[in-house]
Protein backbone atom coordinates (compact mmCIF):
# COMPACT_ATOMS: atom_id res chain seq x y z
CA UNK A 1 0.00 0.00 0.00
CA UNK A 2 2.89 2.24 1.03
CA UNK A 3 4.10 1.56 -2.81
CA UNK A 4 0.89 2.49 -4.56
CA UNK A 5 0.57 5.76 -2.80
CA UNK A 6 4.07 6.80 -3.16
CA UNK A 7 3.84 6.42 -6.73
CA UNK A 8 0.39 8.35 -6.62
CA UNK A 9 2.70 11.43 -4.92
CA UNK A 10 5.10 11.19 -7.23
CA UNK A 11 2.86 11.60 -10.09
CA UNK A 12 1.18 14.01 -8.64
CA UNK A 13 4.49 16.13 -8.11
CA UNK A 14 5.83 15.50 -11.25
CA UNK A 15 2.41 16.24 -13.17
CA UNK A 16 1.51 19.94 -11.23
CA UNK A 17 5.77 20.73 -11.61
CA UNK A 18 5.92 19.92 -15.13
CA UNK A 19 2.61 21.55 -16.46
CA UNK A 20 3.40 24.40 -13.75
CA UNK A 21 6.98 24.46 -15.23
CA UNK A 22 5.63 24.56 -18.66
CA UNK A 23 3.54 28.12 -17.85
CA UNK A 24 6.34 29.53 -16.20
CA UNK A 25 7.96 29.25 -19.44
CA UNK A 26 5.35 30.70 -21.98
CA UNK A 27 4.93 33.66 -19.46
CA UNK A 28 8.71 34.50 -19.24
CA UNK A 29 8.78 33.46 -22.98
CA UNK A 30 5.65 36.08 -23.32
CA UNK A 31 7.74 38.88 -21.36
CA UNK A 32 11.15 38.35 -23.43
CA UNK A 33 8.70 38.83 -26.82
CA UNK A 34 6.51 41.44 -25.93
CA UNK A 35 7.79 45.15 -25.01
CA UNK A 36 6.13 47.05 -22.22
CA UNK A 37 5.76 43.93 -20.26
CA UNK A 38 2.73 41.05 -20.26
CA UNK A 39 -0.92 42.04 -19.46
CA UNK A 40 -2.09 40.29 -16.33
CA UNK A 41 -4.89 38.33 -17.60
CA UNK A 42 -2.10 37.00 -20.73
CA UNK A 43 -0.79 35.44 -17.47
CA UNK A 44 -3.84 34.06 -16.16
CA UNK A 45 -4.57 32.67 -19.47
CA UNK A 46 -1.30 30.93 -19.67
CA UNK A 47 -2.04 29.84 -15.78
CA UNK A 48 -5.56 27.97 -17.41
CA UNK A 49 -3.86 26.87 -20.58
CA UNK A 50 -1.30 24.73 -18.42
CA UNK A 51 -4.20 23.48 -15.96
CA UNK A 52 -6.18 22.36 -19.01
CA UNK A 53 -3.38 20.74 -20.42
CA UNK A 54 -2.73 18.78 -16.44
CA UNK A 55 -6.43 18.06 -16.49
CA UNK A 56 -6.13 16.57 -20.10
CA UNK A 57 -3.38 14.34 -19.68
CA UNK A 58 -4.56 12.92 -16.19
CA UNK A 59 -7.64 11.87 -17.76
CA UNK A 60 -5.54 10.50 -20.52
CA UNK A 61 -3.37 8.50 -17.89
CA UNK A 62 -6.96 6.71 -16.31
CA UNK A 63 -7.85 5.81 -20.04
CA UNK A 64 -4.16 4.23 -20.24
CA UNK A 65 -5.06 2.37 -17.17
CA UNK A 66 -8.42 1.43 -17.37
CA UNK A 67 -7.65 0.07 -21.09
CA UNK A 68 -4.18 -1.58 -20.11
CA UNK A 69 -2.21 0.31 -22.77
CA UNK A 70 0.65 -0.28 -20.80
CA UNK A 71 0.59 -3.85 -21.86
CA UNK A 72 0.20 -3.11 -25.52
CA UNK A 73 2.60 -4.78 -28.28
CA UNK A 74 4.95 -1.92 -29.67
CA UNK A 75 3.12 -2.32 -33.43
CA UNK A 76 0.03 -1.59 -31.83
CA UNK A 77 0.91 0.85 -28.81
CA UNK A 78 3.08 3.79 -30.98
CA UNK A 79 -0.32 4.29 -33.74
CA UNK A 80 -2.53 4.36 -30.87
CA UNK A 81 -0.68 6.96 -28.41
CA UNK A 82 0.40 8.98 -32.13
CA UNK A 83 -3.85 9.38 -32.53
CA UNK A 84 -4.26 9.58 -28.82
CA UNK A 85 -1.93 12.70 -28.48
CA UNK A 86 -3.23 14.27 -31.26
CA UNK A 87 -6.81 14.05 -30.64
CA UNK A 88 -5.71 15.80 -26.78
CA UNK A 89 -4.12 18.28 -28.89
CA UNK A 90 -7.78 19.52 -30.65
CA UNK A 91 -9.28 19.13 -27.52
CA UNK A 92 -7.03 21.85 -25.44
CA UNK A 93 -6.93 24.42 -28.30
CA UNK A 94 -10.40 24.32 -28.24
CA UNK A 95 -10.85 24.83 -24.59
CA UNK A 96 -8.77 27.46 -24.80
CA UNK A 97 -11.68 29.61 -26.73
CA UNK A 98 -13.93 29.79 -24.03
CA UNK A 99 -11.25 30.90 -21.76
CA UNK A 100 -10.37 33.26 -23.74
CA UNK A 101 -13.42 34.68 -24.02
CA UNK A 102 -14.38 35.06 -20.30
CA UNK A 103 -10.61 36.84 -20.15
CA UNK A 104 -11.68 39.35 -22.76
CA UNK A 105 -10.90 38.16 -26.22
CA UNK A 106 -6.85 38.21 -26.06
CA UNK A 107 -7.17 36.72 -29.55
CA UNK A 108 -9.73 37.13 -32.14
CA UNK A 109 -12.60 33.89 -32.08
CA UNK A 110 -12.80 33.80 -35.42
CA UNK A 111 -9.50 33.25 -36.01
CA UNK A 112 -9.39 30.92 -33.36
CA UNK A 113 -11.85 28.64 -36.40
CA UNK A 114 -9.29 28.84 -39.16
CA UNK A 115 -8.17 25.50 -40.26
CA UNK A 116 -4.35 26.35 -40.49
CA UNK A 117 -4.90 27.73 -37.08
CA UNK A 118 -6.30 25.05 -35.68
CA UNK A 119 -3.96 22.47 -37.07
CA UNK A 120 -0.79 24.47 -36.35
CA UNK A 121 -1.73 25.42 -32.96
CA UNK A 122 -3.28 21.62 -32.68
CA UNK A 123 -0.06 20.06 -33.73
CA UNK A 124 2.05 22.14 -30.61
CA UNK A 125 0.16 20.77 -28.14
CA UNK A 126 0.44 17.36 -29.97
CA UNK A 127 3.63 17.75 -29.67
CA UNK A 128 3.06 18.77 -25.49
CA UNK A 129 1.64 15.80 -25.03
CA UNK A 130 3.81 13.23 -27.15
CA UNK A 131 6.36 14.05 -24.75
CA UNK A 132 4.69 13.52 -21.75
CA UNK A 133 3.66 10.27 -23.33
CA UNK A 134 6.87 9.43 -23.93
CA UNK A 135 8.30 10.63 -20.07
CA UNK A 136 5.13 8.54 -19.04
CA UNK A 137 5.92 4.98 -21.11
CA UNK A 138 9.52 5.12 -20.53
CA UNK A 139 8.78 5.92 -16.76
CA UNK A 140 6.70 2.77 -16.56
CA UNK A 141 9.20 0.55 -18.88
CA UNK A 142 12.01 1.38 -16.18
CA UNK A 143 9.96 0.39 -13.40
CA UNK A 144 8.65 -2.82 -14.90
CA UNK A 145 12.45 -3.80 -15.95
CA UNK A 146 13.62 -3.00 -12.30
CA UNK A 147 10.69 -5.40 -10.69
CA UNK A 148 12.12 -8.09 -13.29
CA UNK A 149 15.57 -7.84 -12.53
CA UNK A 150 14.55 -7.70 -8.45
CA UNK A 151 12.62 -10.73 -9.02
CA UNK A 152 15.11 -12.76 -11.05
CA UNK A 153 17.61 -11.51 -8.59
CA UNK A 154 15.39 -13.29 -5.69
CA UNK A 155 14.34 -16.07 -7.90
CA UNK A 156 17.68 -18.32 -6.76
CA UNK A 157 17.06 -17.47 -3.28
CA UNK A 158 12.71 -18.33 -3.17
CA UNK A 159 13.43 -22.08 -4.78
CA UNK A 160 15.76 -22.83 -3.31
CA UNK A 161 13.75 -22.66 -0.05
CA UNK A 162 10.94 -23.77 -2.28
CA UNK A 163 12.71 -27.33 -2.85
CA UNK A 164 13.13 -27.52 0.76
CA UNK A 165 9.36 -26.37 1.71
CA UNK A 166 7.67 -28.63 -1.20
CA UNK A 167 9.91 -31.20 -1.61
CA UNK A 168 10.98 -32.22 1.44
CA UNK A 169 12.72 -35.82 2.43
CA UNK A 170 9.71 -36.89 4.38
CA UNK A 171 7.39 -36.47 1.55
CA UNK A 172 9.82 -38.95 -0.93
CA UNK A 173 10.52 -41.31 1.94
CA UNK A 174 6.73 -41.43 2.55
CA UNK A 175 5.55 -41.66 -1.35
CA UNK A 176 8.55 -43.86 -1.96
CA UNK A 177 7.02 -46.49 0.72
CA UNK A 178 3.70 -46.63 0.05
CA UNK A 179 4.31 -46.97 -3.10
CA UNK A 180 6.51 -50.06 -2.40
CA UNK A 181 3.74 -51.08 -0.27
CA UNK A 182 1.25 -51.52 -3.04
CA UNK A 183 3.47 -52.70 -5.74
CA UNK A 184 2.69 -56.67 -4.48
CA UNK A 185 -0.80 -55.65 -3.60
CA UNK A 186 -2.23 -53.64 -6.46
CA UNK A 187 0.72 -53.03 -9.16
CA UNK A 188 -1.80 -51.12 -11.43
CA UNK A 189 -2.08 -48.49 -8.26
CA UNK A 190 1.50 -48.60 -7.44
CA UNK A 191 2.59 -47.76 -11.06
CA UNK A 192 -0.04 -45.16 -10.50
CA UNK A 193 1.78 -43.29 -7.88
CA UNK A 194 4.85 -43.66 -9.65
CA UNK A 195 4.22 -41.95 -12.36
CA UNK A 196 2.48 -38.85 -9.98
CA UNK A 197 5.49 -39.16 -8.12
CA UNK A 198 7.61 -38.78 -11.29
CA UNK A 199 5.03 -35.32 -12.45
CA UNK A 200 6.00 -33.52 -9.47
CA UNK A 201 9.56 -34.16 -9.07
CA UNK A 202 9.38 -32.77 -13.10
CA UNK A 203 7.18 -29.95 -12.61
CA UNK A 204 9.29 -29.02 -9.26
CA UNK A 205 12.66 -28.93 -11.01
CA UNK A 206 11.52 -26.98 -14.04
CA UNK A 207 9.70 -24.18 -11.74
CA UNK A 208 12.89 -22.22 -11.49
CA UNK A 209 12.92 -21.81 -14.97
CA UNK A 210 9.60 -19.85 -15.10
CA UNK A 211 8.31 -17.74 -13.19
CA UNK A 212 4.26 -18.65 -13.81
CA UNK A 213 2.42 -21.47 -15.09
CA UNK A 214 -1.08 -22.43 -16.40
CA UNK A 215 -3.56 -22.60 -13.98
CA UNK A 216 -4.81 -26.44 -15.20
CA UNK A 217 -0.84 -27.64 -14.66
CA UNK A 218 -0.76 -26.66 -11.90
CA UNK A 219 -4.23 -28.05 -10.51
CA UNK A 220 -2.65 -31.24 -12.25
CA UNK A 221 0.49 -31.80 -9.45
CA UNK A 222 -2.05 -30.96 -7.11
CA UNK A 223 -4.42 -33.90 -7.79
CA UNK A 224 -1.35 -36.25 -7.97
CA UNK A 225 0.26 -34.80 -4.79
CA UNK A 226 -3.24 -36.01 -3.45
CA UNK A 227 -3.21 -38.68 -4.95
CA UNK A 228 0.48 -39.98 -3.19
CA UNK A 229 -1.05 -38.85 0.51
CA UNK A 230 -4.36 -40.36 -0.16
CA UNK A 231 -2.05 -43.87 -0.47
CA UNK A 232 -0.29 -43.13 2.90
CA UNK A 233 -4.03 -41.97 4.58
CA UNK A 234 -6.03 -44.01 2.88
CA UNK A 235 -9.75 -43.10 4.48
CA UNK A 236 -8.58 -40.38 6.68
CA UNK A 237 -7.87 -38.11 3.67
CA UNK A 238 -10.92 -36.63 1.93
CA UNK A 239 -10.63 -34.73 -0.92
CA UNK A 240 -12.79 -31.70 -2.85
CA UNK A 241 -12.33 -29.76 -5.99
CA UNK A 242 -14.72 -26.99 -7.00
CA UNK A 243 -13.14 -25.11 -9.81
CA UNK A 244 -14.62 -22.35 -11.63
CA UNK A 245 -14.91 -22.60 -15.64
CA UNK A 246 -13.20 -19.35 -15.97
CA UNK A 247 -10.25 -20.21 -14.18
CA UNK A 248 -8.59 -22.19 -16.92
CA UNK A 249 -7.49 -18.73 -18.13
CA UNK A 250 -5.41 -17.68 -15.18
CA UNK A 251 -1.52 -18.22 -14.35
CA UNK A 252 -0.33 -18.96 -11.10
CA UNK A 253 3.32 -19.27 -9.40
CA UNK A 254 4.23 -22.91 -10.33
CA UNK A 255 3.61 -25.24 -6.90
CA UNK A 256 2.10 -22.63 -5.16
CA UNK A 257 -1.00 -24.27 -4.68
CA UNK A 258 0.59 -27.30 -3.80
CA UNK A 259 2.65 -25.83 -1.37
CA UNK A 260 -0.70 -25.06 0.49
CA UNK A 261 -2.14 -28.11 0.21
CA UNK A 262 0.67 -30.04 1.65
CA UNK A 263 0.89 -27.20 4.39
CA UNK A 264 -2.76 -27.86 5.15
CA UNK A 265 -2.40 -31.56 5.26
CA UNK A 266 1.00 -31.33 7.28
CA UNK A 267 -0.15 -28.91 10.07
CA UNK A 268 -4.17 -30.21 10.03
CA UNK A 269 -4.85 -33.01 8.52
CA UNK A 270 -1.55 -35.03 9.93
CA UNK A 271 -1.67 -34.37 13.51
CA UNK A 272 -5.95 -35.50 13.49
CA UNK A 273 -6.99 -38.95 14.57
CA UNK A 274 -9.98 -39.32 12.09
CA UNK A 275 -8.08 -36.80 9.75
CA UNK A 276 -10.08 -34.72 7.94
CA UNK A 277 -10.74 -33.33 4.14
CA UNK A 278 -8.53 -30.66 1.85
CA UNK A 279 -11.16 -28.73 -0.09
CA UNK A 280 -9.61 -26.71 -3.32
CA UNK A 281 -12.35 -24.15 -4.64
CA UNK A 282 -11.86 -20.90 -7.33
CA UNK A 283 -13.71 -18.17 -8.30
CA UNK A 284 -13.62 -15.89 -10.49
CA UNK A 285 -14.53 -12.06 -10.94
CA UNK A 286 -14.04 -9.51 -12.38
CA UNK A 287 -10.68 -10.54 -14.19
CA UNK A 288 -9.61 -11.95 -10.73
CA UNK A 289 -9.49 -15.10 -9.45
CA UNK A 290 -10.10 -16.32 -5.86
CA UNK A 291 -8.58 -19.34 -4.82
CA UNK A 292 -9.40 -20.78 -1.21
CA UNK A 293 -7.76 -23.94 0.14
CA UNK A 294 -10.27 -25.56 3.07
CA UNK A 295 -8.40 -28.32 5.69
CA UNK A 296 -9.42 -29.75 8.64
CA UNK A 297 -7.54 -28.22 11.61
CA UNK A 298 -7.26 -25.33 13.46
CA UNK A 299 -4.83 -21.83 13.99
CA UNK A 300 -4.06 -21.17 17.09
CA UNK A 301 -4.51 -17.43 17.71
CA UNK A 302 -4.17 -16.92 13.86
CA UNK A 303 -1.14 -18.97 13.72
CA UNK A 304 0.12 -22.45 13.21
CA UNK A 305 0.60 -24.92 16.24
CA UNK A 306 4.18 -24.66 14.85
CA UNK A 307 6.49 -22.01 13.08
CA UNK A 308 5.34 -20.51 9.73
CA UNK A 309 7.23 -22.73 7.41
CA UNK A 310 9.15 -21.64 4.74
CA UNK A 311 6.07 -22.52 2.41
CA UNK A 312 3.90 -19.67 3.46
CA UNK A 313 6.54 -17.12 3.47
CA UNK A 314 7.51 -18.14 0.09
CA UNK A 315 4.32 -17.97 -0.71
CA UNK A 316 3.61 -14.26 0.44
CA UNK A 317 6.97 -13.39 -1.01
CA UNK A 318 6.50 -14.88 -4.64
CA UNK A 319 2.86 -12.94 -4.62
CA UNK A 320 4.31 -9.83 -4.13
CA UNK A 321 7.55 -9.77 -6.78
CA UNK A 322 4.65 -11.40 -9.26
CA UNK A 323 1.76 -9.24 -8.55
CA UNK A 324 3.09 -6.14 -6.31
CA UNK A 325 0.00 -5.10 -4.90
CA UNK A 326 -2.82 -6.39 -7.18
CA UNK A 327 -2.75 -9.88 -5.11
CA UNK A 328 -3.26 -11.19 -1.40
CA UNK A 329 -2.86 -13.31 0.81
CA UNK A 330 -4.44 -14.55 3.93
CA UNK A 331 -5.21 -18.07 6.40
CA UNK A 332 -7.69 -17.83 8.90
CA UNK A 333 -9.72 -20.10 10.93
CA UNK A 334 -13.24 -20.46 9.27
CA UNK A 335 -14.19 -21.89 11.82
CA UNK A 336 -13.96 -24.29 14.72
CA UNK A 337 -13.21 -26.95 12.32
CA UNK A 338 -11.98 -25.86 9.26
CA UNK A 339 -8.97 -23.61 8.61
CA UNK A 340 -9.52 -21.33 5.48
CA UNK A 341 -6.53 -20.17 2.99
CA UNK A 342 -7.50 -17.63 0.50
CA UNK A 343 -5.34 -15.77 -2.09
CA UNK A 344 -6.34 -13.86 -4.43
CA UNK A 345 -4.78 -12.94 -7.95
CA UNK A 346 -5.21 -10.68 -10.99
CA UNK A 347 -5.75 -12.17 -14.46
CA UNK A 348 -3.26 -9.44 -15.94
CA UNK A 349 0.00 -9.35 -14.56
CA UNK A 350 1.73 -7.12 -13.29
CA UNK A 351 4.53 -7.29 -16.11
CA UNK A 352 5.08 -9.26 -18.85
CA UNK A 353 8.54 -9.93 -18.99
CA UNK A 354 7.94 -12.58 -16.24
CA UNK A 355 7.82 -15.66 -18.00
CA UNK A 356 10.88 -14.52 -20.73
CA UNK A 357 12.48 -18.51 -20.27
Amino acid sequence: MDTVVNKYRLYWSLQIGGWMLYAFIQIVSSFLATVGGVAPRRIIFLLAEAILCLLVSHFFRSFLIRWKWLYFPMPKLIPSVLMAVFVMGIIVYFLRIPVNLLLGRLFDPIIAFDPSQILGQSFFYTILFFLWALFYFIYHYFDRYNKSLKYEASMIEIELNNLKSQLNPHFIFNALNSIRALVDENPSKSKQAINQLSNILRNSLASDKKGLTKFDDELRIVKDYLGLESIRFEERLKTEFDIHPLSYGFLVPPLMIQTLVENGIKHGISKLTKGGMIQVKTYVDNERMKIHIRNTGHLVNGAKRTKTGLGLKNTIQRLKLIYGDEASFRIVNENDNFVLTEIIIPQQITYESINRG
